[in-house]
């Protein structure tokens, strides 16, 4: 199209310098000027056309930065029957920038931005387990008081969860001499008479141990180990 219109200004032209009419000049003028203006909006209508292009930004890819936390380990806690309660001296704590999770046997709370600064309470093993659903966190001015419910109703010995080591080992601490003294016992339970009293006067002189030291300083433990064997020779 821009070629024809081009074309056809030229060709007006040059009837323009031919022409002698005042008229028909005008007519000339006028359509040259149409066509020189079609021309301009030909030539012009691809660059609007065409999309403008812009450089295309590269995204930098997105991290979290590792939060660091203070531990807050320093605290104080009393009980009831039914619930547990932990007192934590912490001002500024906003209840909106808290995490807090409840489990079974452990509880983790972050408290987030807290003059500027993270802090942590946290306990993994519980001493006993606690219901969750109803544990809560009230913050107060310059405290946060934590509210444990008790799973089974008691009285908890410490906060953490410790292995019972007060139970006994009856391996360890069985006395080496109880094997004699139950085989002492028997031989009374089946023997003859003379068998009991000579048994019974070990057993009654004073007190159990007492009483075998009696039967290894008379000898008797010669009369033991003659029946075990099946020999009966007394030696008193």
């Amino acid at each position: 199209m821009a070629e024809e219109v081009s074309l056809d200004l030229e060709e007006l032209r040059h009837l323009q310098s031919l022409a002698k009419r005042p008229r028909v000049l005008n007519l000339i003028s006028s359509e040259i000027r149409n066509l020189e203006k079609l021309s301009k909006e030909a030539v012009s209508a691809p660059a609007a056309q065409a999309p403008t292009q812009f450089p295309t930004a590269v995204k930098a890819p997105s991290f979290t930065p590792a939060v660091n936390y203070t531990t807050l380990s320093s605290f104080s806690w009393d009980q009831d029957n039914d619930k547990v309660k932990l007192y934590i001296s912490l001002e500024g704590v906003d209840q909106e920038k808290m995490e807090v999770e409840f489990r079974p046997m452990s509880f983790d709370i972050k408290f987030h931005d807290v003059q500027g600064k993270n802090y942590r309470c946290a306990i993994p093993k519980l001493n006993k387990e606690i219901v969750p659903e109803k544990c809560k966190v009230l913050v107060k001015p310059s405290r946060v008081m934590i509210t444990f419910v008790k799973a089974s109703k008691g009285n908890w010995l410490d906060l953490h969860y410790k292995e019972d080591k007060l139970k006994p080992n009856l391996e360890k601490e069985r006395d080496p001499m109880a094997g004699i003294m139950d085989l002492m016992k028997n031989m009374y339970e089946e023997g003859d008479e003379e068998m009991k009293r000579t048994i019974a006067k070990a057993w009654t002189d004073a007190s159990f141990h007492s009483g075998l030291r009696y039967v290894l300083q008379q000898g008797l433990w010669k009369f033991v180990a003659s029946l075990c064997f099946g020999t009966f020779i007394l030696i008193s």
